[in-house]
């Protein structure tokens, strides 16, 4: 936490280096007695030892010309050369160089100014008070356009946030770095629930934790009372510690509270001060504090955004799933997580007139309400066709037929199974889609039979019949589940491939769960997933 500025023409620091014990004297006595402390150097060496070492940096350096072992000019082009001191004014004072030529030459070289000898008090003392006041304001420019900079990146870094644990590690980083502080605290309501992220020091680990309902209003209400807004104020420690209960920031607390329009809960952000706080701090904290409720909200209606999208997306697929004799069906559907939009993957079931079974498992291309909406229309269509009684490769020429009439530009992969009533053949017609994997006996093999994608008109579709001699297990999934920027499509199948064989023993559910944790993570794209357990009917 930066302190209030000494004021432009206050006493600071100053470095007299003049190799004349007598004029070193003259001078410091005049900047002692005007407030100032003073550092003596009596040569170059000497004046570059003192700013190397660990003291604070001088806010002025005085040098003379004549020194023994170097040239003030010298001393004060390594002064304006070496990054630690490059910032530091220099006046240079002379008895000697006092031509225009030598005045310039120091002017040129770095100096802020150039006194000769001999030197007025009121002279020494009014350029020193000058060359402060001009220092003091560039750096105190040069540390709000910073910090300014940096509050620039915490408002990225908490609109970036795609989730609240994100969002608050964001928040309480994001005040600590603007605000220069060992500790900071965030209060707000997630998803209805009272939440402080904090971090004690920069050591420390961060920790969020529940709060109790009303702490949050009780810290707004301090600081705005029933007004909404943003407001900060600077709240002595005792009257913190009686408020806030728990782990606590170290000293009294700078807090700002924002309450805006429409019911929203507060967002409160705390930082602890060991000194009063300068009006750039007050303006950043509340800056942060509003970029926390601005984002915050954002971040809300991202999740609600989400939700609804995810609702409608379950909407489009079956409500229920048919359960015929010797047949076993598990499903699952994953949402892309770290989307907003919803996609196209569907899988479906549906028993035939003739007691047969086809399953189904598909994905319209892209994540839109579109490509959700253009789902649901295939699944009808398909469940029409299927209804009426169609070979599986005659479903899905009717299917490409109705796409590209109706839907130029959009492809679909899709993949029909038909299970023959007595579960001892099934006949697999694939458009473009991963092949489905079977495990019979302990063997497992993929249908790589396919054809083109749906809606690129003019195929013409074949089937696979594969019998089945004893329980079979079908693996029906999208691309989501198996395809991977960083590893090839085929490593990623054989891969797949001996995960299902090494969970041939376990039950549906636990398969799926496995497939999904060992396949599914960080995925950018849905997964549907269709499992089925076929049992042939006895002779």
């Amino acid at each position: 936490m930066s302190t209030a500025p000494a004021p432009d023409d206050g006493p600071g620091l100053i470095l007299v280096v003049d190799d004349n014990m007598t004029g070193r004297y003259v001078f410091t006595q005049w900047l002692r007695r005007a407030g100032h402390e003073v550092l003596e150097a009596a040569d170059g060496t000497e004046a570059l030892e003192l700013l190397a070492g660990p003291g604070p940096l001088p806010e002025v350096a005085v040098l003379d010309i004549a020194l023994p072992d170097m040239t003030g000019f010298e001393l004060c082009r390594t002064i304006k050369e070496t990054p630690a001191t490059a910032d530091v004014p220099v006046v240079h004072i002379s008895a000697s160089a006092v031509s225009v030529s030598d005045r310039a030459q120091g002017l040129h070289g770095g100096a802020d100014a150039y006194l000769t000898k001999p030197v007025d008090p009121d002279e020494l003392l009014a350029t020193i008070t000058a060359v402060l006041r001009y220092t003091r304001a560039r750096r105190a420019a040069q540390s709000l356009a910073a910090r300014v900079l940096q509050l620039n990146e915490a408002t990225l870094a908490l609109h970036g946030a795609t989730g609240y644990e994100q969002f608050a590690e964001a928040a309480v980083q994001g005040t600590r770095s603007v605000l220069r502080a060992d500790s900071a605290s965030v209060y707000l309501s997630l998803s209805g629930k009272p939440v402080r992220t904090f971090q004690l020091d920069g050591r420390s680990p961060m920790v969020s934790e529940d709060i109790d309902a009303d702490l949050l209003d009780r810290i707004a209400d301090s600081v705005l009372g029933t007004r909404s807004g943003a407001r900060t104020m600077l709240v002595p420690v005792a009257r913190w510690r009686a408020m806030v209960p728990g782990p606590q920031l170290t000293g009294d607390v700078l807090v700002a509270a924002v309450r805006a329009h429409g019911g929203r809960p507060p967002v409160c952000v705390a930082v602890a001060v060991e000194a009063p706080p300068s009006q750039d701090d007050l303006r950043l904290l509340v800056q942060i504090a509003q970029a926390c409720s601005l984002s915050l909200e954002s971040l809300r209606n991202y999740a609600e955004e989400h939700a609804l999208a995810l609702e409608l997306q379950r909407s489009f697929l079956p409500a229920r799933l048919p359960r015929p004799a010797g047949v076993e069906l598990t499903v699952r559907y994953v949402p892309a997580s770290t989307h907003a939009e919803i996609g196209g993957d569907f899988y479906e079931a549906i028993a035939t007139e003739d007691g047969g079974l086809l399953l189904v498992i598909g994905d319209v291309v892209g994540h839109s309400l579109d490509a959700a909406i253009l789902m649901g229309e295939v699944r009808y269509a398909l469940r029409a066709y299927a209804v009426e009684g169609h070979p599986p490769e005659t479903i899905l020429e009717l299917l490409d037929t109705l796409l590209t009439r109706d839907r130029p530009l959009v492809t679909v992969t899709v993949c029909l199974v038909l299970v023959d009533p007595d579960r001892r053949r099934m006949h697999v017609a694939n458009a473009g889609h991963v092949p489905p994997l079977l495990v019979t006996g302990g063997v497992t093999a993929f249908v790589t039979d396919h054809g083109q994608l749906l809606g690129l008109g003019g195929a013409r579709f074949t089937t696979t019949t594969v019998r089945l001699s004893g329980p079979t297990r079908l693996v029906m999934y999208t691309d989501g589940l198996v395809e991977s920027r960083a590893v090839g499509l085929d490593e990623t199948l054989s891969a797949f491939e001996a995960a299902v064989a090494k969970g041939a023993d376990r039950g549906l559910e636990e398969l799926c769960d496995g497939l999904l944790t060992g396949f599914g993570q960080g995925n950018d794209d849905d997964i549907a997933l269709l499992v089925a357990d076929l049992k042939p009917e006895a002779d």
